[in-house]
């Protein structure tokens, strides 16, 4: 049984929880029945909402069997009991979840059209949304979708990212929607990071101390500063790519999810941000300054020029420590059996930054394979970062390309403090918490 970063279980966790469950017309929509079957086991209850297209891939009794309650699927059903239905559900939800997410309902979501039950209710809910998105592989990467997801993302929607692997169309991409696991663990983890919201309102009305997690001004109250209004963040993200010739290079696994988790959490709490990052195929960050770069070169270059201007400056990129010496001006031809590359070392970004630092904060990332707390330990101590964000990529969940991760926080005072498998949202606001802290201590 899965834990969230709370302790609870999915089931403690879902219980009782009311769960509306739209569904649009895709292939995927069969995918829906799994996630609504598994959302009644865990002992929530489920309102499904199908588009007109849905119903063409999957039928209302099935959900109906799965959730036992009706399924909605018009606008003008006659009502079950005297109230505006689409109001109705929108209140009493304490999540909506939209899977799977066709390029057409996000579209809809995005400009604010309404003229289905579904769309409707989309637009009248107050609770947390996850949408999980699933189509064409060229349709997820179109511009326009790419930009509908960021402004939902902005907007505060949690977006569960698609996984790569054969479409129904019959090409291989991005494109399919995540697996049922990876939709729940979203699922939890909102609902979860709600309850802490709500305990941390408890406390200050209470008059308890705490540290704020919300956008706005960064004030002097009695617990200091609390909040990242006013501050300047810089976040690298990506894996960087070391040229061979002009049409290979050497890179990692980064998928750069990390840093743009980051970016959004620094945005949401009210920061000024620059998002220094490699290609990454990801919806940028609305309302951060984007630097696009390719080469730790680049990327040095990228930091240090803005490094003076800056409160905080969180090093999530994976930057190459090696790139080849002598990259090929024309293509290189297939010639021999072996080929040998001579590589030298890249600029130690993060450890220049340690030398220069005055009064930034400085947030580095160590991906570990083994002996995780030995390395990690020894990089804060080298680099003379602030914080230390360490994570083991062998474990599940916790390595490149996915939406969660499995790490442990390693401060300069001797802190350690690890966390339990959690979307990479709730990781960065874990993150900035303690970064508030610190910039919380320099105001005393």
């Amino acid at each position: 049984m899965r834990l969230t970063q709370a302790g609870h279980s999915n089931e403690s966790i879902l219980k009782d929880k009311f769960i509306a469950v739209g569904v649009s017309g895709g292939i995927a929509a069969y995918k829906a029945c799994d996630l609504v079957s598994r959302l009644v086991k865990a002992g929530a209850q489920v309102q499904v909402i199908l588009t007109a297209s849905a119903t063409r891939f999957v039928g209302p009794l099935t959900f109906q069997t799965l959730s036992g309650r009706p399924v909605i699927t018009e606008m003008f059903d006659e009502p079950k009991q005297w109230n505006v239905a689409h109001v109705s559900v929108a209140d009493a939800a304490d999540l909506f979840v939209l899977a799977p997410a066709t390029a057409n309902i996000i579209g809809k979501l995005r400009c604010g059209i309404a003229d289905d039950f579904l769309s409707t209710t989309l637009l009248a809910i107050g609770a947390p949304l996850v949408i999980a998105p699933a189509m064409n592989v060229n349709m997820f990467h179109h511009p326009a979708v790419q930009e509908n997801l960021a402004v939902l993302q902005s907007r505060g929607a949690v977006i569960v990212e698609p996984d790569e692997g054969r479409l129904a169309c019959g090409v291989t991409g991005k494109g399919r929607l995540a697996e049922v696991e990876r939709i729940l663990a979203a699922i939890t983890e909102t609902l979860a990071g709600r309850e802490r919201a709500s305990e941390k309102a408890d406390s200050s009305r209470r008059g308890e101390p705490e540290i704020a997690a919300s956008a706005g001004k960064s004030i002097e109250t009695g617990a200091g500063c609390s909040e990242l209004a006013g501050y300047r963040v810089l976040i690298t993200a990506g894996g960087t790519r070391e040229p061979i010739d002009p049409v290979r290079y050497i890179s990692n696994r980064s998928s750069g999810k990390m840093g743009y988790a980051l970016a959004r959490e620094a945005l949401r709490r009210g920061a000024e941000v620059i998002l220094v990052t490699t290609p990454t195929g990801l919806p940028l960050p609305e309302g951060a300054e984007v630097v696009h770069v390719e080469s730790a070169d680049e990327m040095y270059e990228a930091v240090m020029s803005r490094f003076d201007a800056v409160d905080v400056v969180v090093k999530a990129a994976a930057v190459a420590d090696y790139r080849p010496a002598a990259p090929a001006e024309q293509k290189m031809k297939k010639q021999a059996d072996r080929l040998f590359l001579e590589l030298v070392r890249t600029p130690d970004i993060l450890a220049e930054l340690g030398r220069r630092k005055e009064r930034q904060v400085l947030v580095g990332f160590a991906a570990e394979t083994n002996d995780l707390e030995t390395y990690a330990l020894d990089k804060l101590r080298r680099k003379n970062v602030d914080l230390m964000v360490a994570n083991d990529v062998t474990q599940t969940g916790a390595g490149f390309g996915v939406d969660t991760n499995i790490v442990t926080i390693f401060d300069g005072r001797g802190g350690k403090e690890t966390l339990k498998l959690m979307a990479k949202e709730e990781v960065a606001s874990r993150i900035f918490d303690r970064v508030i802290q610190i910039l919380s201590n320099s105001c005393d």
